[in-house]
């Protein structure tokens, strides 16, 4: 039942911010919106969930926190700018005059993938174990390391921005020096938390769909193809060095 209504309420939201979009022109918000969903759908599973009072503890520390940071930034980042980001006028230019019509199903695959997302979070609040041992240590350290990492990446990218004498060139200060995307990396690692967290629980097969659906998303859907279309076209010939030299995604020592 709680997954059923968890999966209604995404594609209400969902549609109701497509139609906003279309008189604000703002389609980007989405990305606020499905971290956002994300988090709440986890504490709304450890509200409900039948596991222990530990394991829904941990969803709300593992999910909740790292779903509300990133909103917050995204919040952040869409409020501090008037235009529509340059992925979602990508996909506009590119679906043309049915761009509408597109980003409605592209908002609606956004509300499933929320709800798939957080399908690990549903699995760890109704686990009853409340023993915590070695694999939830793991899980934990996982969460702490890339909370640490997608946080010090952003914060990095957001100063080099903030640099008027950076304007037009290729962030590859800290983490940017060792990969292309160290905010997607470090986002993709967190799906990690939950296989390890809920070993040995109900359902465990279906904390897997976080980093293999997240791996795909973010290579193959709207996340690293469009951003560096979008900065190939912004930066030319710097970010195409900038490819030639850097890691892509996980984070490896530069090339001469």
């Amino acid at each position: 039942m709680a997954l059923t209504a968890s999966l209604a309420a995404c594609f209400v939201i969902m549609a109701a911010l497509w139609a906003w979009q279309r008189k604000s022109g703002r389609a980007d918000w989405v990305d606020f919106a499905w971290s956002a969903l994300i988090g709440v759908l986890a504490v709304f599973y450890a509200l409900v969930g039948d596991g222990s009072a530990e394991r829904r503890a941990l969803v709300v520390l593992i999910a909740g926190t790292w779903s509300f940071r990133l909103a917050f930034h995204l919040w952040q980042r869409l409020s501090a700018h008037d235009a529509e980001d340059g992925r979602y006028q990508a996909m506009r230019e590119h679906w043309g005059e049915r761009a509408n019509f597109w980003l409605f199903w592209f908002f609606m695959v956004q509300a499933l993938v929320a709800w798939l997302f957080a399908l690990p979070a549903w699995v760890v609040a109704n686990d009853p174990k409340a023993a915590l041992d070695g694999w939830v240590i793991a899980g934990v350290a996982f969460w702490l390391v890339s909370l640490a990492g997608e946080s010090i990446a952003d914060r990095q990218l957001a100063a080099f921005k903030a640099d008027p004498r950076n304007k037009g060139k290729v962030c590859n200060a800290g983490l940017w020096r060792y990969s292309r995307h160290p905010n997607y990396f470090f986002e993709w690692l967190h799906w990690f938390s939950y296989p390890l967290v809920a070993v040995g629980a109900p359902n465990w097969w279906l904390t897997l769909l976080g980093p293999v659906v997240m791996l795909l998303f973010l290579y193959r859907v709207s996340g690293i193809p469009y951003t560096e279309k979008q900065s190939l076209k912004s930066r030319g010939d710097a970010y195409r060095e900038y490819q030639r030299t850097t890691s892509p995604f996980i984070p490896w020592p530069p090339k001469d």
